[in-house]
């Protein structure tokens, strides 16, 4: 919603199918207050790869959620050291990270955590 995207029903069910799949680069991990409440406060997707940058792989910061009501709380700052200790875990040499410039709340966080690169990206979509 915030990014005001959507995916259809086979992007969703695809990337459940990566999630769940140990043989995939990818992986996820949700937050929650405490044990006894089921209810998700936040989600991270990661995808760990190659570079050609470094021997070791890297890790790519792909999703980071935290609802708005718990916003502030340090969910978002656990959910991004767990994504770290996971990847150093995996024996990558580093985790990356996008946001969109006008993510003010999100930016302040990342300034907290990580350095910010200076890079710009570009996408072409390839109509799949």
């Amino acid at each position: 919603t915030f990014y005001e995207g959507s995916h259809s029903e086979a992007v969703h069910a695809s990337t459940w199918a990566r999630l769940l799949d140990p043989g995939e680069p990818v992986h996820g991990a949700i937050a929650r207050i405490d044990d006894r409440t089921l209810t998700a406060v936040g989600l991270v997707h990661f995808i760990c790869h190659r570079t050609c940058w470094d021997i070791a792989d890297t890790c790519y910061l792909q999703d980071l959620y935290v609802t708005e009501t718990t916003r502030g709380s340090g969910v978002g700052r656990a959910l991004i050291a767990y994504v770290v200790a996971q990847a150093q875990t995996q024996g990558s040499g580093r985790v990356y990270w996008l946001t969109h410039h006008t993510n003010v709340r999100a930016i302040r966080l990342y300034d907290s955590v990580a350095t910010h690169t200076g890079f710009i990206q570009y996408a072409i979509p390839l109509g799949h």
